[in-house]
Order: C-alpha cells, then structure tokens, then sequence
C-alpha cells in the first residue's frame, strides 16, 4: 500500500535551469564522468545549466581556443628568427639556415610566398597589387611567363590588407622608436592575429550551430590540426565564412546562409559544396524557395568580391585556377599512390578529367545517402562526406587542407574520441611530409614512410566517412533516436 502523496504547504518554485536539454561531457562521457572525480564528480542532476555569468561554455572554450592559438604561434616562431647580414653590420635577415623551415617542422607559406607574392612595403610602395601586379619567372620549359598571386580574390585582399597593416606597423613602429623587425615577421605576426580572430568566429559559430552540444567546440578549440596548422596558411579564412553560413542555416536564414558561402567560395572552393548538400535537405523538406535564396546570394555575394577583379584584372583573377588546372600529381594525393604502385603517368588534361568526374561522382552518391537515408540528415553530416570526398579525390590534399574537416567532424561524428584521434594521426602526417623536403643528409625517414601514413591517413578519413553513412542509413529504432537527439531543436532536422 503506498503513501499518500505529499502535498506542499506553498506553491513550488519554478524549474531555475535555463538548457535542460544541454548535453553535459561529464554526463554523456564515461571517461570524463570518471575523470570528473578528481574535481568532486559530474555534474548533479539538480544543477543549474545556463545561468552562469562567467564560466559560460563559449568563455571557457574561447579560452581554450587561445591556448591552442598561442600553441600553433609558438610551432611557427622558430621560422622568424632572425640572424645578423654577414656583409651588412646592423642588417638582419630571415634565419632559415640549414633547411630550418623543414627540420623544425615551422614551414609557413605566409612566410615563405611574402616576397614572392609583392608583399613587402618596398612593393606595395611602388604600387604593387594583387592580380594587376605581375612578375616573370621560368615555366617547365625554360620560356620566361607572367606570374601573379595564385590566390581566390578574397584570399589575395586578405593577404593585401595584412601587408598593409604590416607596413604601417612598420611606420609606427620607426616613428616611436620601437625595435626594428622584418617586414616578413611583421606580415606573418599580424596576419596571425587576424586568422586566429578567424578561427574564434569559426569556433563561436559551430557552438552556436548546435548549442546541445556546445562543449564539442573544445575539439575545434584544442584540434592538434589546429596547433601544426593554423597559421600554415590561409585556410582559416574560408572555415569561418563556411561556419558562419552553416550557423545561419541552423537559424532558418538561407539569405544570409548564401552571403556567406558566396564569401566563402571567394576564399576557397571547397564551400561550394554546401549547395548540393542543402539542396538534399530542401527536396526532403520541400523547402525549394530556401534553395533558390541560398543560390541566388550565393552568386551575389561571390560576384560582389570577384567580377571588378574579373572585368580588371582578368589574367590576374584567373591565375589562381590556371595554377589547378596546370598542376600535376601531388605527393598527398590518391593519384601519387597509384603512380608510385603502377608507374602510371597521367598527363595533366587525363588527370583533370579524372578529378572532375570522381568529384561529380561523390557528390552524386552523398546526394542519393542524403535522399534515401532513413534518418534525416544533417548539413554538417552532408557537408562532411562532400568536403572528405573533394579531398580524397582531388588533385591535392596539403596538410592543412585537413583543417577544413574539423568543425564539420566535430558536429557530423558522434564520436568525440574518434574525431580527437583523427585529427592527432592527421596532424602528425606533418612530421615526415616535411622530410620530403630535407636534403639526404638529413632525411629522418624515408619518402616511402610518408607514403604509407599518408595511405593511412586516407584510411582513416574513409573510416570516419562511414560511420557517418552507418548513422544515416541503419533502421534501429535507438539509433534513430539518437541521431534525433543530435539535431538542433531550433531547425527540426537539417540544423547542423
């Protein structure tokens, strides 16, 4: 016989708790609800989530963010170090003696491309500018060509406002008396401020795509990808304006959702491929009108950075896609380990042809997963296998290309351990691709080694690519659940 039910002298207080729906690391984790012990245990049950006015998730995780920043910044300082003119007294130079780019793993293209690329005060001075300016060097042949910034229109801005900023450093610098530095360290400095600013709006961005699951922006935040290869080049600029148009999807604005591809596409263009996946997410919803905003912004907002470079400069604007179109068979890419395995040698129209129609063939198969798969999917599962496919069938995979996947594989696997141990075997790729570029002498491994982790490496994205189809097409009714559980409730199905 049970009790009778108590009944409360005065009315209840209300449910204080603002995210009861948060996803809790401690929680949902059992080695970090075993690891929480040593700090008084996991949170309780009748903890309030939410309401704190200091150690909110996006703090803490912009602060790690930091850390993981200032980690990248610190892997690349050995490569501006300075050294004293031989010949010059008072003058110093860039020390990059004895390969040291490569035996200090501190390779950076902003460092090495600056005074190749017209960057320096000296240039700019004289009137120096992206795609107008030209300069000749040697092709295969021998035969004297024109050359320009081989980057999308945004990317080359970029790298222009940065070289600006540097040479009025410079200026302000000289003027109050503060020690001299080269114009590349300056350059290099100041333009890794702006892409770690980047990466914040990037992090900030994909917490914000899923806020159940907001502590997953600690993987982005302390990615190993992100600690080689945040300020390997410019690639951060293209991963923020992709996070900011995916977050803006989540939120039911397509307008805005295109504005930022479009700005995306003129960094990079790998962005592009979030089309085809929101065009399976409105076939499945019926949300055609939404498709045809995200395409018409899309065009609008690449057009507004590229077609006055386009209509001035169209030999300069054009250079950046020459460069793919004329590239041959890169070491990280699939088509180097068949040559190597086959002695096959593709000539660079074959190859090109090849390229197009796998990437064709890619997005073709994730659209028919996305239309037939019996949970709904999400833009960042979509956008996942798209952006692996362009990497493992394109005609390059540079390591920091790799960095693309981290915000989309942080919201698309449900395994944080499996992201975490992807993005540390994919970092250390770094180690010996950059012994293929040490003389013999000081090779520590053999070019085979890289070719076997690098084999690996696409192994392993393959592995990550198929958990994501599993969670899609299996019919267990837990699974299922979950995969609900997942998804944003701002956005129903498709929110990341």
């Amino acid at each position: 016989m049970g009790l009778p039910p108590m009944e409360s002298p005065e009315p209840l207080s209300a449910d204080l708790r603002s995210e009861i729906d948060r996803v809790l690391p401690s929680r949902a984790s059992a080695q970090l609800l075993t690891a929480s012990e040593t700090i008084g245990g996991p949170v309780g049950v009748h903890a309030i989530v939410g309401r704190s006015r200091l150690w909110t998730p996006l703090r803490v995780v912009f602060l790690l963010a930091l850390v993981g920043l200032s980690i990248g910044w610190f892997g690349k300082a050995g490569c501006i170090q300075q050294a004293p003119v031989e010949d010059s007294p008072g003058d110093v130079r860039l020390n990059w003696d004895n390969q040291r780019q490569f035996v200090g793993l501190c390779y950076s293209d902003l460092i090495a491309s600056y005074d190749g690329n017209k960057l320096t005060p000296g240039d700019i001075a004289a009137g120096a500018f992206p795609y107008r300016t030209f300069w000749m060097t040697k092709d295969e042949n021998g035969e004297e060509v024109k050359t320009y910034l081989e980057q999308p229109a945004l990317t080359g801005l970029f790298m222009y406002a940065n070289a600006q900023a540097a040479r009025a450093w410079a200026w302000f610098a000289d003027a109050v008396g503060l020690p001299a530095t080269l114009d590349a360290v300056n350059y290099f400095n100041i333009s890794a401020l702006v892409l770690s600013l980047f990466w914040l709006l990037a992090v900030w961005a994909t917490m914000m795509t899923d806020r159940r699951r907001m502590w997953l922006g600690a993987l982005m935040a302390l990615s190993p990808l992100l600690m080689f290869h945040a300020f390997t080049a410019t690639d951060v600029l293209g991963i923020s304006m992709l996070a900011v148009a995916m977050l803006f999807w989540s939120r039911g604005r397509p307008g805005w959702t295109g504005v930022f591809v479009g700005l995306g596409a003129a960094a990079a263009v790998y962005p592009l491929l979030v089309l085809p996946a929101i065009a399976v997410l409105c076939v499945r919803q019926r949300r055609l009108r939404d498709l045809a905003i995200v395409a018409a912004t899309t065009v609008g907002a690449w057009a507004v950075v590229n077609v006055p470079l386009l209509v001035m400069y169209p030999s300069g604007w054009s250079a950046a896609y020459r460069a793919w179109r004329d590239r041959g068979v890169e070491p990280d890419t699939l088509y180097r380990l068949i040559s190597l395995a086959t002695g096959w040698n593709p000539t660079t129209g074959l190859l090109n042809a090849l390229v197009l129609l796998l990437l064709v063939a890619v997005i073709a198969v994730v659209v028919y997963v996305g239309l037939r798969a019996t949970v709904a999917p999400t833009l960042s599962q979509l956008m996942f296998l798209l952006v692996a496919g362009f990497l493992l069938f394109g005609k390059e995979w540079t390591p920091q290309s790799s960095l693309w996947l981290v915000p989309l594989a942080v919201l698309a696997v449900p395994y944080p351990r499996a992201v975490l141990a992807w993005m540390v075997f994919d970092a250390l790729i770094w180690i010996p691709r950059m012994g293929l570029f040490l003389d013999a002498e000081r090779k520590w491994v053999p070019p085979e080694f890289f070719y076997a982790v690098n084999t690996l490496r696409g192994a392993v994205l393959v592995g990550l690519c198929a958990v994501v189809v599993w969670q899609l097409v299996r019919r267990d009714d837990d699974e299922q659940e979950a995969g609900r559980l997942m998804r944003s409730p701002a956005t129903g199905a498709s929110a990341t």
